[in-house]
């Protein structure tokens, strides 16, 4: 069954449980946000993100494709701008599927379903190479430029895996691959095989780690 939801595509991939500062300076966008402030129950106050696949966030022609692959988001704090612009910080919930998007309105309106994780639990011998992995991976960085995770990490596997998700250093196909797994246990082996090659990498040559880090706050709302 599917609901309609305001969306905001961005050009990076949004994982539930992590949070993601946004500046909103866009018409369309700011659209969004008078609309969401309306909302009286600020727990209600939902969009929902897709990555851009080609295209752009903002200009005439905007994007071209999109990930249909996205995450509902809720927007926990705003900070507006004199100039109409505002700061917000938004908080990914769950996973959606978009089936179809409406830019007529002011602001772009998706037709969504929910997309639930599945899969059996997670065996824990998992849950620890992939803890190892990255204790590894903070270590190493942590020489050239600090520590890229400086919290403790969940220790929820589901909440895990989005979390070393989010920190993992990838290029956006990869990281909407890891949004899209199945299940908890397919992107723990996935990002747990990521921070091996960058580990290996990094060793290689040690002043050049391979990518930079993405420094997303993870947050378990």
């Amino acid at each position: 069954m599917s609901d309609a939801l305001p969306m905001f595509p961005l050009n990076l991939v949004l994982f539930p449980g992590v949070s993601m500062p946004l500046h909103v300076f866009e018409d369309r966008y700011r659209a969004l946000v008078h609309h969401l402030l309306r909302v009286p129950n600020p727990t209600d106050r939902v969009f929902g993100s897709v990555a851009i696949r080609e295209g752009y966030e903002v200009g005439d022609h905007g994007a071209q494709s999109l990930y249909r692959v996205g995450c509902r988001v809720r927007m926990t704090e705003v900070e507006p701008h004199a100039d109409g612009t505002f700061n917000l910080v938004a908080v990914g919930l769950d996973r959606i599927e978009l089936e179809r998007l409406d830019a007529s309105g002011p602001f772009p309106l998706g037709e969504v379903h929910a997309r639930p994780e599945t899969g059996p639990p997670v065996p824990p011998e998992l849950v620890e190479r992939a803890r190892a992995m990255f204790t590894a991976y903070r270590v190493a960085l942590a020489d050239i430029r600090g520590d890229p995770y400086p919290s403790q990490l969940p220790d929820d596997p589901t909440y895990l895996s989005w979390t070393l998700a989010a920190l993992a250093p990838l290029p956006l196909p990869d990281r909407q691959s890891l949004l899209e797994a199945e299940d908890p246990s397919e992107r723990l082996i996935l990002v747990t095989d990521l921070l091996r090659t960058e580990l290996r990498a990094m060793n290689v040559i040690p002043s050049l780690p391979a990518t930079e880090v993405a420094r997303t706050r993870w947050s378990p709302n």
